[in-house]
């Protein structure tokens, strides 16, 4: 018996993948990559009101709306397509990458930032 697709922003929630953390001198990022049949759910308001499919930055609540989380103090900045010519070794995610930074406390070393 085949098994049921997600169809809801809540089950699909469940495979997002969030990267590992690193920084700079001034902010922890991490990217957080959607999967594919997210797209469909999104709110169209969501998105830039051209035809690329691209997110446009979201507020916190609208990114937390659709199953991002992350602790407090996050902010998303960044959208990105992959490079046409990089093979994206994960199969069903989105052509698309949020990143968000977080402010690092200077003299620490990112590991001693929040945790999720």
């Amino acid at each position: 018996m085949p098994s049921q697709k997600p169809s809801t922003l809540e089950e699909l929630s469940e495979r997002i993948i969030y990267s590992e953390r690193y920084s700079d001198d001034k902010y922890e990022y991490r990217h957080v990559i959607l999967p594919k049949p997210m797209l469909k759910l999104i709110p169209k308001s969501y998105f830039v009101p051209d035809d690329s499919g691209l997110l446009r930055i979201l507020e916190e609540h609208e990114w937390r709306g659709i199953g991002i989380t992350q602790s407090l103090g996050w902010q998303h900045f960044e959208v990105h397509a992959p490079e046409p010519h990089i093979r994206n070794p994960v199969p069903a995610t989105t052509p698309w990458q949020l990143a968000a930074p977080h402010v690092a406390k200077p003299g620490r070393a990112s590991s001693s930032t929040k945790t999720l």
